[in-house]
């Protein structure tokens, strides 16, 4: 009778469980991340600067800072009942009031320096503006008429505005850092420069009240 051997069951190899298992743990790990996994964190855009930014009305003109440039001396008359001198014309509206007064009152011809009469008229408006005007900014422009060179006008002009801040503020009562002068010389005239009556309404000094909507006393 054959004698029959038989072999032993082969076991598997354990590496090939140790490679299986691994394997079977990166991939629950991967599958773990990829259900977990957040939103990246966005970055905001806008400028906060805007949030912080103060909207103003443009506008809306700044007392302490009139603009000087934009004064219009064709407004209409008005009056006020201090001014009782025919010779000072007065105009106004809500921003601000304008003081007039012709050369031939002031100066003599060409010349910048103040005549006698001219105090009691100056007087009549310094009361006026501490009267009605405290807090306002105070200009002096100085026009002429367009006869001579337009450097010899402009210069004409600041000259006589000049002598009439320098009233104000040491006779008039009126503090000199609300005072400035500008000069227009033959610019911006009132009247037709080619008439002699136009060419005499044209040379005038005017002192403007910036007062910005602010009531009068």
């Amino acid at each position: 009778m054959a004698h029959l051997e038989v072999q032993p069951k082969r076991k598997g190899s354990p590496l090939i469980w140790i490679i299986f298992v691994i394997l079977a743990i990166a991939t629950a790990v991967l599958l773990y991340r990829g259900c977990n996994r957040t939103e990246p964190l966005k970055v905001a855009t806008t400028d906060s600067t805007k949030s912080d930014t103060i909207k103003t009305d443009s506008s809306v003109m700044v007392t302490t800072q009139p603009d000087w440039n934009a004064i219009d001396f064709n407004i209409p008359k008005s009056s006020l009942a201090e001014i009782t001198d025919t010779a000072i014309i007065v105009r106004g509206n809500d921003k601000y009031t304008i003081y007039s007064l012709g050369e031939n009152i002031l100066f003599a011809p060409n010349k910048s320096v103040l005549q006698p009469n001219a105090a009691a008229k100056l007087a009549q408006i310094a009361t006026s503006l501490q009267k009605r005007y405290k807090t306002a900014a105070i200009a002096i422009y100085g026009h002429t008429d367009s006869v001579g060179s337009f450097k010899t006008n402009k210069t004409l002009g600041a000259e006589r505005a000049k002598a009439v801040e320098g009233w104000l503020a040491t006779k008039g009562g009126i503090l000199p850092d609300k005072l400035s002068i500008h000069s227009l010389g033959e610019k911006q005239p009132i009247a037709d420069n080619t008439t002699a009556e136009g060419r005499a309404q044209n040379r005038s000094v005017e002192i403007v009240a910036y007062t910005n909507g602010e009531k009068s006393n």
